[in-house]
């Protein structure tokens, strides 16, 4: 397929004279890739000058760690630039302070989002923006397309009192924005003051799926192999806050979720017919590492048939009430603290309130409704407030 779109990366590539005599600092990730594929820091090293110092989210600069791992700094081997992780064993980690901008004049940010609001890459971009202009640095973010395309908003707005580094923003969680566009709202929001701006891309519309942007999908975490498993991940994420496998350690996580015990026939019949958009099929995986490692497990893999109609947040809850219902000594919630946060449970992290938790633990399947019905109001407000901010009509 012939390349339709040109990310924020491939345009200041081709505008060279731009970082001329710039001291800038690089936030990107392995999926931060130029046209022709070759890793950003390097590219902008050969067109223009090389950064002096790289920034790494979640997961590492090189994408090496898995989730909820300490990655470390160092040095990049290729160009001996130093990395300051942004991703340590505490939450203060997760924020760079004014002082790791000393020298720079500019920070670059550019990484691969998956359009959900627990992806972390968001909130790393928002806070290390931040924290560049207020030690006087000029922010330029690198806008890349959204893999879930721009059109569908998807659940609730967060209650207060449930921020994480997984919940960090007022959004759905499905929010339909590009990063750019979603730093800006932030921006706006937030009210920054210096210079700051978006790199947009050329030829991305909001209702461009990524198998039209001619753009090869490059994994952006360990976990996110391919556009099929980030269409999921909206509502897949949901099994982390459960001891229930979500995947990893398989070749398909979040498609596939399951634990010993579990009849898979049974829940499929349960959640087929609901009406999300996605097929449900009986199977059996055994993950390599990380929950239930080693040992099969009974589940279902999420099939999603026509991803228009698909709605991932949605599938999500509906998999974690049906394991509830058909099978309570299986279903637990996560227990351990989750990405640094010990006194609320993980579920209600991600869904930014504890309506979802108490419905499936009570059986209330009204209360459920109630809640999904609510989305629509959210949702409608949400897009009002973005009305202002999008970059692509």
């Amino acid at each position: 397929m012939s390349r339709t779109v040109a990310t924020g990366l491939d345009r200041l590539l081709a505008a060279p004279s731009r970082l001329a005599g710039r001291r800038y600092g690089l936030l990107a990730h392995g999926a931060s890739l130029s046209a022709d594929l070759r890793p950003a820091h390097r590219a902008l090293a050969a067109s223009a000058s090389p950064p002096s110092v790289l920034f790494g989210p979640e997961h590492g600069f090189y994408g090496v760690e898995q989730d909820m791992v300490a990655a470390a700094g160092g040095r990049d081997p290729w160009t001996g630039v130093p990395i300051l992780s942004l991703y340590g064993d505490s939450a203060a980690s997760l924020a760079p302070t004014p002082a790791a901008f000393a020298g720079l004049d500019l920070l670059l940010i550019d990484l691969q989002d998956v359009g959900t609001r627990y992806y972390t890459y968001a909130a790393t971009a928002v806070w290390a923006a931040e924290a560049a202009l207020a030690a006087g640095c000029e922010v330029w973010v690198l806008d890349r397309p959204n893999p879930l395309g721009g059109e569908i908003v998807e659940g609730n707005l967060p209650e207060p009192g449930y921020e994480s580094f997984v919940g960090a923003f007022r959004t759905p969680v499905r929010h339909g924005l590009t990063l750019g566009e979603l730093v800006r709202l932030e921006a706006k929001r937030r009210r920054w003051e210096g210079r700051f701006e978006i790199v947009e891309m050329v030829g991305w519309r909001r209702a461009l799926r990524w198998e039209e942007t001619g753009l090869p999908f490059v994994a952006p975490s360990p976990n996110m192999p391919t556009v099929a498993t980030a269409r999921v991940y909206p509502g897949g994420c949901l099994v982390e806050a459960t001891e229930l496998s979500e995947g990893r350690g398989t070749t398909r996580p979040f498609q596939l979720t399951g634990a010993p015990g579990l009849d898979p026939v049974a829940l499929a019949d349960r959640l087929n017919g609901l009406g999300t958009g996605a097929v449900f099929v009986p199977t059996y995986f055994r993950p390599q590492f990380q929950k239930h490692d080693g040992k099969v497990c009974g589940g279902v893999e999420i099939v999603v048939a026509d991803p228009g109609a698909f709605r991932s947040y949605r599938a999500g809850v509906e998999l974690l009430t049906a394991v509830h219902e058909i099978a309570p000594e299986v279903f637990a919630w996560r227990r351990a603290a989750y990405e640094f946060v010990a006194d609320v449970p993980a579920i209600d992290l991600l869904t930014r309130t504890a309506r979802c938790r108490q419905a499936i633990d009570g059986g209330r399947r009204d209360d459920l409704l109630a809640w999904f019905a609510g989305w629509e109001a959210d949702e409608t407000a949400f897009r009002e407030e973005c009305a202002e901010i999008l970059l692509y009509r």
